[in-house]
C-alpha cells in the first residue's frame, strides 16, 4: 500500500485504486459450512453503506466510540473499516453502558449486555449471504434491514485525524495512525507481499487476532483467509483447505 496511507481507510482506498477485482476476505464458518469470498471491491462497496449508516442514520460523529460485541467474521471487519471511514474509536468487546453505540451479534448473552447502551444499538444475525432476523431482537436494528438501501459511495463530513482514537483491543489503545504503523511492522515480520494469502483462525479479541485477521494482509495487499469455528476441523482438512485457497501463511 502507499506509504502515505495514515488510516485503515487509506489502506483501503488504496487497495481498491491497484486492484478491485483481487480477493480481499474469504470467510469460513466450519460450524455451518458457509464460505463467502469478497473481493476488495465488494468489500469496499459494504464498508461504503456501513458507513453511511453509520454517519447518516445513526447520527455518529468522529470521537465517538462504538462497543463492537462480534466475533471474527467478514461483517466485523466490515464494522471496523466502517467506523474508520467516519472517525468512530471501536471497542472490542467494551462495556456498552460506557458506549455511544453498540454492535452486537446473536448470542443472547451478547444482546443482553449491549441493551445497556443508552445510544443506538445494531444487532447482526450473522447469517450466511448476510440475511437478516427471522424476528428483529427487540430494542435493536437490524443490520441486514438498514444496509442495503444506504449509499454506495462516502464521503466523510469531516476528515478522519490519524491521530484520533481508533481502536481499544485487549487494554491497548491506538490511534488511525499508530494502528497503521502497527499493521504495517506485522507485515513486514511475517514476510506479507502483494498476493500473499494468510489463514487465520484466531478471535477479533486481541490486536494479534484483528491483525493477522484482517490488517495486516490489508497493509501488504494481500488477502485473508478467515476462519470461525476452525476447532473443529481435522488436520487433513486444514491442510486441504491450505492447498486449494493457495494460503501462504497461517496464524491458528
Amino acid at each position: 500500500m502507499n506509504a502515505s496511507d495514515r488510516t485503515p481507510a487509506d489502506l483501503l482506498r488504496s487497495a481498491l485504486a491497484a486492484d478491485p477485482a483481487r480477493p480481499l476476505i474469504t470467510f469460513y464458518d466450519d460450524a455451518t459450512g458457509e464460505r463467502v469470498e469478497l473481493s476488495v471491491a465488494t468489500f469496499a462497496n459494504w464498508v461504503s453503506k456501513t458507513a453511511n449508516l453509520l454517519q447518516g442514520d445513526l447520527a455518529a460523529e468522529p470521537g465517538d466510540r462504538l462497543a463492537l460485541l462480534l466475533p471474527a467474521h467478514w461483517q466485523s471487519a466490515v464494522w471496523l473499516l466502517a467506523c474508520s471511514s467516519v472517525g468512530v474509536s471501536v471497542e472490542i468487546g467494551g462495556d456498552p453502558a460506557a458506549a455511544d453505540l453498540v454492535v452486537s451479534g446473536p448470542d443472547p448473552e451478547m444482546l443482553a449486555a449491549a441493551r445497556a447502551c443508552g445510544g443506538e444499538r445494531m444487532a447482526l444475525a450473522l447469517r450466511p449471504l448476510g440475511g437478516r432476523f427471522p424476528q428483529p431482537p427487540q430494542g435493536f436494528m437490524d443490520y441486514a434491514v438498514e444496509v442495503p438501501g444506504q449509499g454506495d459511495r462516502f464521503a466523510p463530513y469531516a476528515p478522519v485525524d490519524p491521530d484520533g482514537p481508533a481502536l481499544a483491543v485487549g487494554g491497548t489503545e491506538l490511534t488511525s495512525g499508530q494502528l497503521v504503523a502497527r499493521a504495517r511492522a506485522d507485515a513486514g515480520e511475517r514476510g506479507l507481499t502483494p498476493g500473499s494469502r494468510l489463514l487465520s483462525g484466531l478471535a477479533y479479541d486481541s490486536w494479534e487476532g484483528l491483525s493477522t485477521g484482517l490488517y495486516a494482509p490489508l497493509v501488504a495487499g494481500g488477502s485473508v483467509v478467515l476462519c470461525r469455528n476452525l476447532d473443529g476441523l481435522s488436520a487433513e482438512a486444514l491442510e486441504q483447505r491450505v492447498t486449494s485457497e493457495r494460503v501462504t501463511d497461517r496464524a491458528v
